[in-house]
């Protein structure tokens, strides 16, 4: 595997995350020092905690979905890359994604 080309893109990723991360925080910020009504900042504060938290939760589903698509593929012996291989895997993406969307349906 080419090592060499996962160190940019993990920069990238970082700097991209930190960037987001300190513009939250400042919009956060200003949200309280503006001084609005409280319970607008407290339930604005609320539903960004929840959003994080189904957002948690898509990406689980999302995740393990896709370990039970690679685990068929590996199961069945699949060696190379096939049009079925991408299949399986598409549709463990996909039967993920609508699975987190009925748990944030539920939970939500």
């Amino acid at each position: 595997m080419n090592f060499e080309l996962l160190i940019p893109i993990s920069l990238f990723a970082a700097i991209a995350y930190s960037i987001k991360a300190v513009v939250d925080a400042r919009v956060r910020k200003q949200l309280v020092a503006s001084n609005g009504a409280p319970d607008l900042v407290r339930s604005i504060l609320a539903g960004d905690e929840s959003n994080r938290r189904l957002s948690s939760l898509r990406w689980g589903i999302t995740l393990v979905a896709l370990a039970l698509g690679f685990g068929i593929v590996e199961a069945a012996g699949w060696q190379d890359i096939t049009p079925g291989v991408i299949a399986v895997l598409v549709g463990a993406l996909g039967i993920g994604n609508l699975a987190s969307f009925a748990a944030s349906r539920k939970f939500g």
